[in-house]
């Protein structure tokens, strides 16, 4: 009689996700065993937690299965292949024309939405139904969360691209969360559209394009290639774009009301210095990610007769 290992044999399906894995490895995908994990549950239309239980793909679902391995392989985003990014409590539609959320805006978010709770705890003038405007929205990633977790929140998200402008409409109608859309260009003072909420704003949040031109040979297939150019460059320092969401939010906001803005991990210094400069801030001070670097800065809007904190 045979020995019971108690080890059961490498299914057919196991071997085809080993497979996937080894070839996404060798591709130089970051993640290769979750992403080969995730476009076989894609295929199967199952949790990924569920693969255990399956013996094999069928025959069409295999072919599918190998078409989107390979294209995976040739560094096509993984979010592109199954249409859905993953965000705190979200699944968001993403595609070509627009940003795909990272998991390093998660510790903007959760920021933001910490001060906003804490503001209405204390009093501090935002605990009725706090004024919120996400600026650089693309999917919306940002204002949806902001909507699904502050409850009574009013949410204004703006972006200018068409591409990106379909994609936050879209996560926008299937979501069934309040945001209000406003196709409009940070740069002006303020859009048009935004004009009604000058200086009653309790956050503005921001994840603009804030990469250097210097990076555009040094940045992964999936971003250069595939994220929208106008999400990524923010000018030879990085900071062009940073420095017109300031501008704007310094009109927007009240007195007292909170900046959150995303940047690189090289601007840990700079984006603080940034704020620091512009005078109109208080209690400036920089945020690293849950990877340790520095990710966002955060300011306060003066209120009259305060001084600047440096």
């Amino acid at each position: 009689m045979p020995p019971v290992t108690g080890r059961r044999a490498r299914t057919p399906a196991a071997e085809r996700i080993d497979a996937a894995t080894a070839r996404l490895a060798a591709a130089g995908v970051a993640s290769p065993r979750a992403d080969a994990e995730q476009l076989a549950a894609f295929v199967l239309g199952i949790g990924r937690a569920q693969l255990l239980l399956v013996d094999d793909l069928p025959a069409p679902t295999a072919t599918r299965f190998e078409a989107l391995v390979r294209r995976r392989a040739a560094r096509e985003p993984l979010q592109h292949l199954t249409g859905i990014a993953g965000f705190r409590y979200l699944d968001l539609a993403v595609g070509p024309g627009v940003f795909i959320p990272r998991p390093e805006t998660e510790s903007v978010v959760g920021w933001a939405i910490d001060a906003l709770r804490a503001a209405g705890a204390s009093g501090g003038g935002a605990e009725v139904a706090p004024v919120c405007v996400d600026l650089c929205a693309g999917s919306g990633t940002i204002a949806l969360a902001l909507a699904g977790e502050v409850p009574g929140a009013r949410v204004h998200a703006v972006e200018r691209e068409p591409a990106a402008l379909d994609w936050l409409r879209r996560n926008v109608t299937s979501t069934g969360l309040a945001v209000e859309i406003h196709e409009a260009d940070v740069a002006d003072e303020p859009p048009p559209s935004l004009a009604r909420l000058d200086a009653t704003v309790d956050l503005v949040v921001s994840n603009p394009p804030y990469l250097p031109d210097a990076d555009r040979a040094t940045v992964e297939p999936e971003v250069g290639v595939h994220d929208p150019a106008a999400a990524l460059w923010g000018g030879p320092d990085g900071l062009r774009v940073v420095r017109a969401v300031v501008r704007l939010a310094a009109r927007l906001l009240r007195p007292g009301g909170l900046l959150v803005i995303e940047h690189a991990d090289g601007h840990g210094e700079s984006a603080p210095a940034l704020l620091r400069a512009d005078g109109r801030w208080q209690d400036v001070a920089d945020h690293p990610d849950l990877g340790g670097r520095d990710r966002f800065v955060t300011g306060r809007m003066a209120r009259p007769g305060e001084g600047e904190h440096r």
